[in-house]
């Protein structure tokens, strides 16, 4: 575990070097519910199917409020562009639903108060909610230490070898928690995302072109064994 530590570690500054530390416009941005309601648009599709559909639903609806008294029907049309739109119009209201029930308003601010767990599992008691969505809800609404691994970073960590090829995507959640410093969640996270887009691609990856290839099996085993 040390030697992946250091592994984890030299691949966040390598991807730093490269990318840098702006998000890029890949994290959502506004209140702790704002991110959690676009993280559940994003579910199995891409950002560029999600944040317009998360935006036509702002421009439709002023306040959360509006969303949790109109029907799943009209919510579904706005969101359609974001594909399973009746499902994601059911979990939304559901969200919205059971979170004004157990809170008697629709806000999520108070879970900055609350240790790291424990609002984890607060996120994670809402269907619809998985780990990846209540990652990205404490770390970019609140900054707390926790690490998102979507489908780009499950692919990218396991070609590095980081996350062994059995590991499930939850599992894989826990494995980078541990391995990725604090101060580096929210970087690294984005910058993993960014290489899986833009060269670390389900078929045909660029790997000549990688910052990585020096820590990536992938790379050794198939690349440059291909060459040899």
């Amino acid at each position: 575990m040390p030697r992946l530590r250091e592994k984890v570690v030299r691949v966040c500054f390598l991807l730093e070097k490269r990318f840098g530390r702006e998000d890029s416009g890949v994290t959502p941005r506004g209140s702790a519910l704002d991110i959690l309601v676009a993280t559940i648009l994003s579910q199995n599709t891409s950002d560029r199917n999600s944040v317009p559909a998360f935006r036509a639903l702002k421009r439709r609806f002023s306040q959360w409020e509006l969303v949790l008294g109109a029907n799943e029907k009209e919510i579904a049309q706005v969101i359609r562009g974001a594909g399973l739109a009746n499902l994601k119009a059911k979990r939304i209201k559901l969200v919205l639903s059971e979170l004004k029930r157990r809170r008697g308003k629709l806000d999520l601010s108070f879970l900055r108060r609350m240790p790291t767990r424990e609002a984890r599992e607060f996120l994670l008691s809402f269907n619809g909610v998985g780990p990846k969505t209540a990652a990205v809800v404490l770390n970019f609404a609140f900054g707390k230490p926790v690490f998102p691994v979507d489908t780009h970073i499950y692919r990218v960590t396991r070609r590095l070898g980081v996350v062994s090829e059995k590991t499930s995507r939850e599992k894989a959640h826990d494995v980078m928690d541990e391995l990725v410093p604090d101060s580096e969640k929210g970087s690294c996270h984005v910058n993993l995302i960014l290489l899986g887009r833009n060269i670390c691609k389900p078929r045909n990856p660029r790997c000549l072109e990688c910052p990585l290839n020096s820590q990536c099996v992938y790379f050794h085993k198939y690349f440059r064994g291909s060459r040899t």
